[in-house]
């Protein structure tokens, strides 16, 4: 064993043995006692914050920790930093030069593809193992973020630049993270206003062959209409686990929403399965906007479905199975009418604008929850920072029936390379 090797595995070591009996406060100070093994002087962890635009240190300084005026210890915008390019394309990123010999590197911190923030590691070390160890050391830290995160509010304050409302703290309690992906896949969603959700809420889950996805937008803008979206994913779930047939499930939710609220309250929503083996999606729509499919990164088609009553307004429509066939690379896309009928002075961002964008993107290569990130940041300023209704988006890129080759290709646009430009 060399000695960098023996370096990484006391580190690996020591962070694995601590992380048992570890609070999230304690995580800086638990890296900062091991990292020095490999070589590591100085490292120190930034989290992004829940909109995706800064990234903010973690000093384990308590619940407020986030305050701290020390310029070293800063937060860091994602747009036009360093730091932000290795967050955003999720690429080691650093000086091309050192100074007095110490090198410094922005290193991407993810769970999965789930982009957490970013590691500032700074060394001596420059030898060709360097940027691996980096990475390795990166991911057993985001590990260490997310299994400690769940039971600490000190995280949420952190991630959180302003108050959030209760019904924001319901949904963003209940939805599955915003990024998954494996050789199959890679799903991204976003949901706008953060802070202040109303009756908007995604929800995907996979079970073997298959993936499930929903998208529902709840009448109102209140908590109420927060609490009708929770209780719809929540029957979702159950009833999907029960084995309840797709054609079926819009009525079962709405037997729960009916059951709670008589039809005072109702929810539009698109509920699909994705086999993943042979690309058929199936879907149906509950008086919802039909999904688009994004092809080749040239052109985009809406689905066109049939579509039933909004479950909880017990209208006794018919409900039509609708399927398309994907092609391996297409992207998926369920979305709210937040979307597309956001205004500014009467002008809508509109579906055709939306769809653009997306396309755009597309073509660029950019990683699908980076192509999220800047649409969100687009409708915001399209709609001077005040969005009048939930916008919700959700995107699934179907890589193709599982293969040797997708099981060892980078996923979807998120690589992890180096890169000192």
């Amino acid at each position: 064993m060399t000695q960098r090797d023996d370096g990484m595995l006391q580190m690996l070591t020591g962070l694995l043995v601590t992380s048992h009996m570890m609070s999230f406060e304690q995580l800086p100070s638990r890296v900062a006692e091991q990292a020095p093994a490999a070589g590591f002087d100085d490292v120190r962890i930034y989290l992004g914050d829940l909109q995706r635009d800064a990234l903010r240190p973690l000093t384990g300084e308590g619940p407020d920790a986030a305050q701290k005026t020390d310029r070293a210890q800063a937060e860091v915008p994602v747009e036009g930093t360093v730091a932000g390019r290795a967050y955003q394309y999720g690429c080691i990123m650093g000086a091309a030069d050192s100074q007095d010999g110490i090198h410094a590197w922005w290193v991407p911190l993810l769970d999965g593809t789930e982009r957490l923030g970013v590691l500032r590691i700074a060394s001596t070390r420059d030898d060709d193992g360097v940027h691996q160890d980096m990475l390795t050391l990166a991911s057993l830290v985001a590990m260490m973020v997310v299994s400690s995160r769940v039971t600490s509010d000190s995280y949420a304050r952190l991630t959180r630049i302003k108050a959030m409302n209760v019904a924001a703290e319901m949904q963003w309690t209940l939805m599955p993270p915003r990024t998954y992906a494996d050789d199959r896949v890679v799903i991204s969603a976003a949901l706008e206003p953060a802070y202040e959700v109303g009756g908007d809420a995604y929800d995907y889950a996979i079970a073997g062959d298959t993936i499930h996805f929903s998208v529902f937008d709840a009448m109102g803008h209140d908590t109420s209409a927060g609490l009708t979206a929770n209780l719809a994913v929540a029957a979702c779930r159950n009833h999907r686990r029960q084995g309840t047939p797709l054609d079926q499930l819009g009525d079962r939710i709405e037997q729960v929403l009916l059951e709670q609220f008589g039809s005072s309250r109702y929810v539009t929503g698109i509920l699909a399965d994705l086999d993943t083996t042979t690309g058929i999606l199936t879907w149906i729509n509950c008086g919802h906007h039909p999904p688009i499919v994004i092809r080749g990164g040239r052109w985009s088609t809406l689905l066109k479905c049939p579509p039933s009553h909004p479950m909880g307004t017990d209208l006794h429509l018919p409900t039509t199975l609708c399927w398309e066939q994907l092609e391996p690379g297409d992207r998926l896309v369920l979305y709210t009418d937040g979307i597309t009928e956001a205004r500014v002075g009467g002008q809508e961002f509109g579906l055709a604008h939306f769809i653009d964008f997306l396309v755009r993107h597309h073509s660029d290569g950019l990683p699908v929850p980076e192509t999220l990130r800047r649409l969100i940041r687009a409708l915001l300023q399209h709609h001077n920072q005040q969005l009048q209704d939930d916008a919700t988006i959700l995107v699934c890129e179907w890589l193709g029936p599982q293969t040797e080759t997708n099981a060892v290709a980078p996923v979807a646009g998120v690589p992890l390379p180096s890169d000192t430009r």
